[in-house]
């Protein structure tokens, strides 16, 4: 089992995003624990407004909302009855017992896992310290729990297996859905979990699931306002529906909010940046000859989603990759010269010549593709040794000028002392 715990300043980002799974029928409320009121696990006002006001209770502490997500093994999908024993001797020893909370048992990813909302301002109105609360009361408390109700320890699985996956969004339908509701649920997971630096970047995300965050014309009042709302997709891109505005929502969506994120994903994406260029040259080296729909059908199968760009004649002008590996997107011409669209499209065209194929057409047979595969491989390792050399040898005279010389010689520990200084005579 694992627990990740995670803080906020608000209570009610949590708990509507887990009555929201509820109502989904991906969610079910198990239990409603430490409520004055008999009907809390019926009445969903109730079970808020009473969390509310305890946090209003102490106006000095602004972090007062605590998220947690127990997630166990797959296989361990125990009964209800079981798991309400496990989350509550588990909020007992992280001194949450008195406190009062909500445990919703989640069925929407691969694994079974549960999610707590609570508070930690006590009725009393003090606060509950959550400074290592992981470190020093979780992670004791994990432990004791999967040897007493014999659950499968987290140091033997896998690393990442019990993380928490993102919800399975399934693309919107308009009208068969509350719209807003299910707009809200994309653009939560979106804007958590992706890192982009631009509204273009942003849309090439959201249109996968048949939605747009639209400024609307540069003459109109939204334009100039800054403002956004978010529009439902037919099958053919077209806008439906009634705009939503993105101020309309409890969670920060606005433009405002949306441009403050691009400087940090910005640094964020860049660690990923070798991961996804690899990616597009390994399935370019694995495939030559090959058209670019084929290449990016391959890509698309290693989580890599290509978005092409083309003008009304139907000519290629731009591309744009969503990683959804790594949840970064990138631009084309951001991840360098050669994967942007033109350079896309020259590399396809070498390489096809190369092979002895005109783009696009596919006249030889496996063992010769295989062949030229193989020797076109030879060709590119070769053209990087050589440049490698060419950078080495310009960098050479540089590095013997500037770099300091580094000995390795052994100095006995007798003749490392500090000499002492001279004292100065002081004449009368």
């Amino acid at each position: 089992m694992v627990a990740i715990i995670k803080t906020s300043t608000s209570l009610r980002r949590p708990f509507h995003y887990n009555e929201n799974k509820v109502n989904e029928s991906v969610a079910e409320l198990i239990l409603a624990q430490n409520y004055p009121m008999k009907n809390a696990e019926q009445a969903t006002d109730l079970r808020l407004k009473y969390l509310l006001k305890l946090a209003s209770l102490n106006s000095r502490t602004s972090v007062n909302a605590v998220h947690i997500s127990l997630n166990f093994a797959p296989g361990e999908d125990f009964e209800k009855g079981k798991l309400q024993k496990i989350v509550n001797e588990y909020m007992r020893g992280i001194g949450f017992e008195n406190q009062p909370y909500l445990v919703y048992k989640h069925t929407d990813a691969g694994h079974p896992h549960l999610h707590i909302v609570t508070t930690n301002i006590e009725l009393v109105g003090r606060r509950i310290p959550l400074h290592n609360i992981g470190k020093l009361r979780s992670e004791p408390t994990r432990k004791a729990i999967e040897k007493q109700f014999g659950l499968v320890p987290a140091e033997s699985q896998k690393q990442g297996l019990f993380i928490a996956k993102p919800v399975a969004i399934s693309r919107l339908d308009y009208g068969k859905s509350e719209t807003k509701r299910a707009i809200g649920n994309v653009l939560q997971h979106v804007l958590k979990n992706y890192k982009f630096t631009s509204l273009p970047e942003l849309n090439a995300v959201l249109n996968q699931y048949r939605i747009v965050a639209d400024r609307g014309r540069e003459e109109s009042r939204v334009f100039k306002n800054r403002g956004l709302v978010y529009r439902v997709l037919d099958d053919q891109g077209n806008k439906v529906g009634v705009p939503i505005k993105a101020s309309s929502f409890y969670f920060k969506a606005t433009l405002n909010s949306i441009e403050s994120r691009f400087q940090t994903n910005e640094l964020e994406r860049k660690k990923q940046l070798k991961t996804i260029r690899s990616a597009i040259d390994l399935t370019l080296m694995k495939m030559p000859g090959r058209s670019l729909d084929e290449v990016i059908k391959s890509l698309e199968k290693q989580g890599i989603v290509t978005i092409k760009r083309e003008n009304q004649e139907g000519r290629l002008y731009g591309i744009t990759f969503v990683d959804h590996r790594t949840k970064c997107v990138f631009n084309g011409s951001a991840l360098g010269k050669n994967y942007s669209a033109k350079g896309l499209m020259d590399r396809i065209g070498t390489q096809s010549e190369k092979c002895g194929v005109r783009p696009g057409s596919l006249t030889m047979t496996r063992s010769q593709l295989e062949d030229k595969q193989v020797s076109q491989t030879s060709i590119i390792m070769k053209e990087i040794g050589q440049t490698k050399q060419a950078l080495n040898a310009s960098r050479g005279l540089l590095e013997t000028v500037v770099s300091p010389d580094e000995t390795y010689s052994y100095l006995p520990f007798e003749w490392r002392k500090k000499r002492r200084k001279k004292k100065k005579k002081v004449t009368k």
